[in-house]
């Protein structure tokens, strides 16, 4: 669920936390980048990625990581935006000489149209952005209006705006974890059976959490269903050619924490979808 009027409060919430989520994610990622986000982000830019001087906005970059696996993977050019002042500070403590002349850092918050003024205006300069790239933000931000205003402005003819986000159904819907114990008839042994009871997901409130345990100051997380998170686009004019539903395996199980995230190998964590500019 949108809501504007706590825009200013989320971002600020972002300034305090910003050296925890750099501690956090850490240079190279965590096991979400790893085994779930960057496989994504691979086959759905892999394309644009590979076409001769590309150039790459990338929004709410956090420490960078985002902009550097860009850099790294065909961008010629990255613009890599945050909204708060200290997740840029705290991007550029990665950035080494090889990057240096690849990635720039500018502040945009994604709530404010007037933010996205100067970058449109780049973006007439030279033709448009092949990628516009927002990982795992877009349920942290209190509205997508001003985003999928720009985008069409944004854009080069045939470019991507690409994005990955907690799951709505899975994960910022009202929800509870189970755990059932079933007997195999078959070999007598007990069986754990976990899974998920979502109690809200068309109208879910903005609330608070945190992304690590300990962490002392919560962030807000905005609650999206489908229909409203990929309706702000489709209103735009944009059209979504590829979507995805990252989930951990077998092989991501945590025995020791029954309730982790990873141990529901058959609900998705997180969803990644590409929409494209075709006029």
């Amino acid at each position: 669920m949108s809501a504007p009027h706590l825009r200013n409060e989320a971002l600020s919430l972002w300034e305090t936390n910003a050296s925890l989520w750099n501690s956090g994610i850490g240079e190279h990622g965590n096991k979400y980048w790893k085994r779930l986000q960057e496989p994504s982000l691979r086959r759905l830019l892999g394309p644009s990625l590979s076409k001769p001087g590309c150039a790459a906005l990338e929004l709410a970059t956090g420490n960078g990581l985002c902009a550097r696996w860009l850099a790294d993977n065909g961008a010629a050019s990255v613009i890599a935006t945050d909204g708060t002042f200290n997740m840029l500070e705290e991007a550029k403590t990665h950035l080494d000489a090889d990057r240096a002349g690849k990635i720039t850092f500018r502040k945009l918050d994604v709530t404010d149209a007037n933010d996205f003024v100067p970058l449109v205006e780049k973006a007439a300069e030279i033709g448009g952005f092949d990628i516009v790239l927002m990982n795992m933000a877009i349920m942290d931000v209190a509205t997508l209006d001003p985003l999928a205003d720009a985008l069409l402005k944004l854009l080069h003819k045939d470019g991507v705006f690409v994005a990955t986000l907690l799951h709505p159904a899975f994960f910022t819907s009202t929800h509870s974890r189970n755990l059932d114990i079933k007997i195999n008839p078959r070999t007598g042994d007990q069986e754990i059976l976990l899974s998920k009871v979502v109690h809200e997901y068309l109208h879910v409130e903005p609330c608070k959490g945190v992304f690590v345990v300990g962490q002392e100051t919560p962030q807000f997380y905005f609650h999206r269903p489908l229909h409203e998170l990929l309706g702000a686009f489709f209103k735009r004019g944009l059209v979504m050619d590829a979507l995805e539903e990252p989930n951990f395996t077998k092989e991501d199980v945590v025995p020791e924490r029954l309730y982790a995230t990873a141990n529901f190998t058959q609900l998705p964590a997180l969803m990644t979808f590409r929409f494209k500019r075709i006029f």
